[in-house]
């Protein structure tokens, strides 16, 4: 990896500023758990999706992208600035983003682009460096949802991914076609508890999915593996997360009245008339068929997959339509189109949904990009990257001075089909909400091409260490095998120095 100080001179050193018609727009698009798994782009087990296809296969498709902490607002925090969770000052969850911080938006912003954000925001205080915003109230819902703009909240009838690609559009419709422009689509798919839209509800109803392999992980050798609480068998509720919501209340679970008083309870009639088309005789089935241990959890399973994907297909058909607006417009030539989630998500590998561990599928995360005119690349990119890189990227190919602290590194030359000597060996990844949801420990860790070790510290101190080529599924946990004992070493070194790179406090009390 190139020092943080030199990459950020090489960008301020090839930032000019071009005309306003020839700098070109950007279209961030982020989903919120969209797991890299379900996008057909790089897996076709589960679903295809064509129109996020289309984007990767018009342009690149990065095999390596990974964030920097996997959980939603700590994660788009990170986007937004360029830097890790401990220099932007949100954490977790809990926190409140400091809007008056320098963020990608405000210096587009200042040199002369339109902003606009639309969706989700989930970073507690407005949003800072936008002509435009419209963000969903908190969470946001999937039925019927509150958006609070500059004005004030206001309740919409409709679906929440439709009405973001409708608010999307309409921006796209009213603005200054003078200035370039950058819009941030935040989509709160496919965020549990995974409701479909009407005309989906069925689009998977009934198929039955393989489990996988490690499914039945006993978590042996990994203590904070086995002290999380996103086990789809134990931890994932009847009625708020499966929709198992019976009329005659027999159905009992510890969510049961936040599913009735929330998602549920906001449908229209005619929405809840076509919901319980649907689930009723779901809840029937499965009241008679009394499943117990295995069955069960294939059941609960098939029923997660199903919900999930469902808002996938709903997504990505919204993909299409913003896509066929932007080339009957004639924006495709100079936009650059980009796709990622905020993290990455668990589809039962290791028994789990949600995110928050260092493990692959949720430091792992979906990233395609359409580009320009002007750059070359084109097909896979295999290198390192993270989400912090996304800032300096928009900055430097707007022609924007990339401000020395920002501790990403821009991918224009990837994106100009260069492959750079000196590019990142290694990623840095730091996890902070313990205690919180999930009861996953607090952790960092480093990741090379082949290797990761991390480190899980604060109510416990234990280490793990795996050989990805040869344990992806990520079971065998070597640290403590002599036959690794200098491999040990020397990623310990190499996490020591990023953290000092990247200015982690936390550096000075773990060597």
């Amino acid at each position: 990896m190139c020092g943080l100080a030199a990459c950020s001179a090489e960008n301020v050193a090839s930032a000019q500023k071009a005309p306003d018609n020839k700098r070109p727009n950007i279209i961030y698009i982020m989903t919120d758990d969209h797991s890299y798994q379900t996008l057909s782009a790089y897996d076709h087990r589960y679903i295809e999706t064509p129109a996020l296809d289309r984007i990767g296969n018009e342009g690149v498709i990065f095999t390596n992208s990974f964030v920097a902490n996997s959980i939603s607002g700590p994660s788009r925090a990170c986007i937004l600035t360029g830097k890790h969770s401990h220099i932007n000052g949100f954490l977790d969850n809990s926190s409140v983003f400091d809007g008056s911080q320098p963020t990608f938006p405000k210096l587009l912003q200042k040199a002369g682009y339109q902003t606009a954000l639309i969706g989700k925001w989930h970073l507690t205080s407005n949003p800072t460096g936008f002509n435009y915003w419209n963000m969903l109230d908190g969470q946001g819902y999937y039925y019927n949802p509150v958006f609070i703009d500059s004005t004030g909240k206001k309740q919409y009838n409709g679906y929440v991914t439709n009405l973001i690609t409708d608010f999307s559009i309409e921006w796209l419709e009213e603005r200054d076609t003078t200035k370039p422009f950058c819009l941030l689509v935040h989509h709160k798919a496919v965020h549990r508890i995974w409701a479909p839209d009407v005309p989906y509800l069925t689009f998977y109803k009934d198929r039955s999915f393989p489990l996988p392999e490690n499914f039945y992980d006993d978590y042996s050798g990994r203590y904070a593996a086995g002290k999380q609480e996103m086990s789809i068998q134990k931890d994932m509720d009847l009625v708020y997360d499966l929709k198992m919501l019976d009329k005659e209340g027999n159905i009992k679970t510890k969510y049961r009245s936040s599913y009735i008083s929330g998602e549920y309870g906001r449908m229209t009639e005619a929405q809840r008339k076509a919901w319980d088309a649907v689930y009723d005789p779901i809840i029937e089935k499965f009241q008679s068929a009394n499943l117990q241990g295995k069955e069960l959890a294939q059941w609960k399973f098939d029923r997660y997959m199903q919900d999930y994907l469902a808002c996938v297909k709903s997504l990505d058909d919204n993909i299409a339509r913003l896509l066929k607006y932007l080339e009957d417009n004639h924006l495709m030539e100079n936009t650059i189109i980009v796709y990622t989630s905020d993290q990455g998500f668990y589809m039962g590998e290791h028994g789990w949904f949600d995110k928050r561990f260092m493990y692959e599928e949720s430091f792992r995360t979906p990233l395609v990009m359409r580009l320009p005119q002007g750059y070359k690349a084109h097909g896979k990119i295999d290198q390192l990257v993270q989400n912090i890189d996304y800032a300096p990227t928009f900055l430097e190919m707007a022609g924007v001075s990339v401000p020395s602290d920002i501790q990403g590194v821009s991918l224009v030359p990837l994106l100009k089909g260069e492959k750079p000597k000196n590019w990142r060996k290694s990623l840095y990844y730091h996890f902070y909400e313990f205690p919180g949801e999930h009861a996953v420990r607090r952790h960092y860790g480093i990741r090379t091409e082949r290797y990761k070790l991390i480190h899980f510290y604060n109510d416990c101190d234990t280490w793990e260490l795996y050989d990805l080529k040869k344990d992806p599924s990520e079971i065998n946990n070597l640290y403590g095998n002599t036959e690794y004992k200098k491999l040990t070493e020397k990623l310990k070194k190499e996490l020591i120095k990023l953290q000092e790179e990247y200015k982690d406090p936390i550096v000075y009390g773990q060597r």
